[in-house]
């Protein structure tokens, strides 16, 4: 994270504004309480007065393991689909988590910048994003550990979109509050340390699915099909041609009996569900 050395960029006329009194005030407010267990309750209204989302997901991912859910303000008819579903596997699939994985670490990241070129047209977009009324989302990351992301996941809908202000607001305060997420973790990691790291990680879902009937570059194809590639993307990822992908997608729907994305994603979901027990003993 990088710090400005200097005064110089200082603006003294913002400073000296109403609304740059009122924005020190609840920054003040964060700072008192960002080692206590409702700093996050607290940082969720400081950033909806910020920028007006509709939704806010706050996880802890530690490498690969299953995420661990901090904060959330979904309804409880929503929870077994937006949350419990999503924590039991499905996050395999999030471009969040893809890109954390290949190593993308802090700063203020938009979806539709990290998402596979089908993305909105994937069984995942239409499960945890259409269904919920979603279109855009944000991630705000912050490194609070050598190993240990949080990530706040604000969500908006279609009728009230993210707007250009918006996301500039949130790239010129995420040094803020990525420090105050380190002094969070700081003082109340230690309650959720334990859980982050007991949770086995689910890759042994993709690496088994399929595993008897598929050859290794079959599995690597339904990995890239579920997580919203084209096949020209697919292609371009594995450096072959797309009509090697076409052939393939069908001999990969042949031998999983399946004969559509979305049959093929919720045989998925249900063996990501199957070694998540068998993982949890």
């Amino acid at each position: 994270m990088k710090y400005c050395s200097t005064t110089d960029d200082i603006d003294s006329t913002f400073l000296a504004s109403a609304g740059s009194a009122a924005w020190h005030r609840h920054m003040a407010s964060l700072v008192r309480s960002s080692g206590q267990r409702d700093f996050p309750v607290r940082l969720e209204q400081v950033l909806r007065a910020l920028t007006g989302f509709d939704t806010i997901l706050i996880n802890t991912y530690k490498g690969r393991h299953r995420p661990l859910l901090i904060h959330d303000d979904y309804p409880s008819e929503n929870r077994p689909q937006a949350i419990d579903r999503y924590l039991s596997g499905a996050y395999l699939l999030d471009p969040f988590f893809t890109a954390m994985s290949g190593g993308l670490d802090s700063g203020v990241h938009r979806l539709r910048e990290l998402a596979p070129d089908r993305f909105e047209s994937s069984d995942y977009y239409a499960h945890y994003y259409r269904a919920l009324g979603l279109a855009d989302e944000v991630g705000l990351f912050a490194r609070v550990g050598d190993d240990v992301l949080m990530v706040v996941s604000l969500g908006f809908q279609a009728e009230a979109p993210l707007k250009r202000r918006a996301l500039q607001v949130l790239k010129n305060v995420v040094p803020m509050i990525e420090t105050l997420l380190m002094e969070f973790w700081k003082w109340q990691g230690v309650l959720f340390q334990p859980t982050l790291e007991k949770d086995a990680p689910v890759e042994a879902a993709f690496v088994s699915f399929g595993r008897e009937v598929l050859t290794a570059r079959e599995q690597e194809i339904v990995r890239l099909l579920l997580a919203g590639h084209s096949t020209k993307s697919a292609a371009r990822e594995l450096d072959i041609s797309d009509g090697t992908v076409k052939v393939h997608r069908k001999h990969i729907y042949q031998r999983l009996d399946v004969s559509s994305q979305s049959q093929l994603f919720q045989l998925f979901l249900e063996h990501v569900a199957l070694i998540s027990r068998q993982l949890r003993g």
